[in-house]
């Protein structure tokens, strides 16, 4: 019953994606009526209609673009290659194709939702379905929606938006224009209200969005508008975000996992901790978490070919920004002497080594050195027989993509009780910020400021793709300091071999010299902003980056 939410998910895909018509951006996936009408009948085809919104439609979006723009763009991953890593020197432009794959993803999100937001209530109620089932669908839905719109609204800022695609085609209305950033977070904030009233507060089904998650989204909503600390409302959001974050930490019976590598493990998905996690399952493209395959380090780890991280690794700067004895930092990246007993759980485990060579043969290399002589392990577990068959070819692995969770909530909190002020001393806040110090083996503070919690941000959430935003979030409460802090980091400095007589052993750091860049990457204002996909512009002039964006007309 755990995961069952993933498998529901597949009967209804075809429901939602058969299309003959696709129109730019915005995935226009018209459902044949006569299907829907004969499918809404019942709450468990409702529910197989809603499981759909949980994995594939995220596919595109996470596959690349998620961690892309969210760790290579905030400096704490080191990847240089081709056009993924455009978003580590910020030189994409409108063309990359991750990008495109980011907007068009969020936008397919959108269009599912939307599919059962506009089409399923009229044929359930028709069906003599329950009204109780209807609205918890629609929270499902618009949940999602939310979501999607919100990170969208962090992306990209001025974005269309998109309520009924069906009604756009029948009027033949494609070519829509940009809609102001806050109309965009308004959308974000009436979804995710609508679904914190009629979503409950436990489903049957682990991995069901709930009311729980709803507000936790909600929370961090509002603390993205508080940041804008020159507008008249930042003071009520931050109250707004506080009493949320305050009401999911006290009323969800959520916790806090005790050991944080646990929760990157596919027998702990859907943990007490989670709060919305994308549901991945192995055996297909698509279908599966593509994380592993992208990120590990090498098919030694994998058991399979599909390992594409041997040039990926954090960067120095992130390094720099752990603390001593954090023990965070083994299931964030590997590095030399870590052992992981739940890889190559056969062969006793696996120790990372800067250089690994064949013990039958020396002069085989099976895993080389990484630019900055790290690898990454979060979301990294090994082989299908280290976990019970969960991991697949096809970049397919069972384990469910984080998008916001309890620790998450904890740390909302601090900050929205940290407000404008320039540190804080109030109990609670320091408590729930503790706690995340306390997990990670780490002294309390007895005060915190806006830079404390934002370290301790990027280390507890490194790798989940969310670092981005919390750039954003300062980028808005003070854009100078949040350039001066992207423009200062040591995101390029790399290793080389010392091939010096007296080098150290090629195992140890000490055998390799830091190579720092010849000069530094410069970020400015203009690149807060992504560029909308040139393609969509094309298409729609009215998406180019000189049209203004209108003010959203909410029905």
């Amino acid at each position: 019953m755990k995961n069952s939410i993933k498998f529901i998910a597949v009967l209804c895909l075809s429901l939602l994606a058969n299309s003959g018509c696709q129109k730019d951006f915005l995935e226009i996936e018209p459902v044949d009526k006569l299907t829907q009408d004969n499918f809404y009948k019942n709450a468990t085809q409702i529910r197989a209609a809603t499981a759909s919104l949980y994995g594939f439609p995220w596919f595109d979006f996470n596959d690349k673009f998620y961690w892309l723009a969210g760790d290579l763009l905030a400096g704490n991953m080191y990847y240089t290659f081709d056009q993924e890593g455009q978003f580590f020197y910020f030189s994409y432009g409108e063309g990359n194709a991750y990008l495109s794959g980011g907007w068009k993803g969020l936008y397919r999100v959108v269009s599912y939702a939307n599919s059962i937001i506009n089409d399923m209530p009229r044929i359930a109620r028709a069906n003599n379905v329950a009204q109780d089932v209807i609205d918890k669908a629609l929270g499902e839905a618009r949940f999602i929606r939310g979501t999607a719109y919100y990170m969208l609204a962090e992306y990209w800022g001025e974005v269309p938006i998109v309520e009924n695609s069906s009604e756009l085609v029948a009027a033949n209305n494609l070519k829509l224009p940009k809609n102001t950033r806050s109309s965009v977070y308004e959308m974000a904030r009436r979804d995710l209200s609508y679904a914190a009233d009629v979503l409950p507060a436990v489903d049957p089904t682990p991995g069901r969005a709930t009311k729980w998650a709803a507000k936790a989204t909600l929370a961090k909503l509002h603390l993205t508008m508080a940041q804008n600390l020159s507008e008249g409302a930042s003071a009520t959001n931050f109250a707004t975000a506080q009493a949320l974050a305050a009401e999911v930490i006290e009323q969800s019976g959520l916790a806090l996992m005790p050991n944080y590598a646990d929760l990157f493990k596919i027998e702990h998905n859907n943990s007490a901790e989670s709060l919305f996690a994308l549901q991945w399952m192995e055996g297909g493209y698509a279908f599966g978490n593509s994380r592993q395959a992208n990120w590990a380090r090498s098919s030694y780890i994998t058991g399979n070919s599909e390992a594409w991280g041997g040039g990926k690794c954090m960067t120095l700067d992130f390094m720099q920004s752990v603390e001593q004895g954090d023990k965070r930092r083994p299931a964030i990246y590997m590095a030399p002497g870590d052992r992981y007993p739940e890889i190559r759980k056969a062969s006793g485990g696996y120790e990372y080594q800067i250089v690994l060579r064949d013990p039958a043969d020396p002069n085989v290399v099976l895993e080389n050195a990484t630019p900055v002589l790290n690898s990454l392990k979060k979301y990294v577990v090994g082989s299908a027989e280290d976990n019970g068959g969960k991991v697949s070819t096809g970049q397919a692995t069972a384990l469910n993509q984080y998008v916001i969770r309890l620790a998450d909530v904890y740390l909302i909190y601090a900050e929205a009780t940290l407000g404008a002020a320039g540190s804080t001393s109030d109990a609670k806040a320091l408590e729930y910020f503790n706690a995340i110090r306390s997990r990670a083996g780490l002294s309390p503070k007895t005060s915190i400021t806006f830079n404390d919690i934002f370290k301790e941000r990027r280390v507890e959430f490194a790798l989940e793709s969310i670092a981005w935003f919390d750039v954003k979030r300062w980028y808005y409460r003070e854009s100078s300091a949040a350039l001066a802090y992207l423009n200062s980091q040591q995101r390029e400095y790399t290793y080389y071999r010392d091939q010096s007589p007296n080098a150290a052993d090629e195992n140890l750091v000490a055998g390799y010299i830091l190579n720092p860049p010849p000069s530094a990457i410069t970020i400015s204002a203009a690149q807060m902003q992504l560029p909308i996909p040139a393609a969509d512009v094309v298409f729609n002039p009215l998406l180019a980056a000189g049209e203004p964006a209108v003010e959203y007309e909410f029905k």
